[in-house]
């Protein structure tokens, strides 16, 4: 699980609070109406422009930004190392017996692919494919929330529209007026508040997410190409360090590589 998410939330969420504490009555800050208008406005623009079924998996793509555990990729090129020197010692099928400790269905599916002998070519055009739709479905879950980032500022202003209109309607009674300004105020600051805390992170995230995902599965393409195509492990290792940050590239004096006879 990535807590930096739920932390962000809750740091953030903490600060505003001890904010409204300390410039008065917490109470003087909610306002069921501007909460209605603003999160009824923001969902209701975001389902009018996206189908109903890529709306409904919202909830499961928030949930990737807290609970999606990504591989790093010195660990992502530590287990296929570990694969090429299983397919290099015992043969590309004995990879098979390893599918059952591996989590990753997109791994799963690159090992099943060489051990059925599809070519190196196939493997890499099919898995590519598999990826570009994963990205497309990540991109499209993002622009969700970054659409609801948009929308929540814009109601927020209308619900402000909506307030002055109802409070310059009753100016036969002067005391009314403070009250009625600060109600129509509050539907900007639940906008802006839900779109900069909420939203618009969670977009910056999930995209964040897609590019870490991405970087794994390539490296998986790659992989398992070069361990279709028969190279031995340091080889396969040396490929896949090119993914890494120039400062985790250097091949450590001490490893060694173990060679099939």
């Amino acid at each position: 699980m990535d807590l930096s998410t739920l932390v962000g939330l809750i740091v953030g969420s903490i600060c505003i609070g001890i904010a409204l504490l300390l410039g008065g009555s917490v109470m003087a800050y909610v306002d069921p109406v501007s909460m209605l208008i603003v999160i009824g406005g923001a969902t209701a623009a975001t389902l009018t422009s996206v189908p109903l079924a890529r709306f409904m998996s919202l909830h499961r793509i928030s949930l990737k930004t807290l609970l999606c555990r990504i591989k790093t990729p010195r660990e992502q090129m530590a287990e296929l190392v570990e694969l090429a020197e299983v397919a290099r010692r015992d043969g590309i099928l004995a990879m098979e017996q390893r599918m059952a400790d591996i989590d990753d269905p997109f791994l799963r599916r690159g090992i099943q692919l060489a051990v059925d002998g599809v070519d190196p070519d196939t493997i890499e055009t099919t898995l590519q494919t598999e990826l570009d739709n994963l990205i497309e479905r990540h991109e499209a879950g993002r622009n969700m929330f970054e659409q609801m980032g948009r929308y929540a500022p814009a109601f927020g202003m209308i619900g402000t529209l909506i307030g002055l209109v109802a409070m310059l309607s009753n100016m036969q009674d002067p005391s009314a007026i403070g009250s009625g300004m600060a109600a129509a105020l509050l539907t900007t600051l639940y906008g802006a508040l839900l779109a900069n805390l909420l939203f618009l992170p969670l977009a910056d995230k999930l995209e964040t997410r897609t590019h870490e995902e991405s970087l794994s599965k390539q490296m998986i393409i790659q992989g398992m190409k070069t361990i279709q195509l028969g190279d031995n492990p340091r080889n396969v290792e040396m490929n896949l360090r090119t993914y890494l940050a120039p400062s985790h590239r250097a091949v450590p004096n001490d490893h060694e590589y173990r060679q099939a006879a």
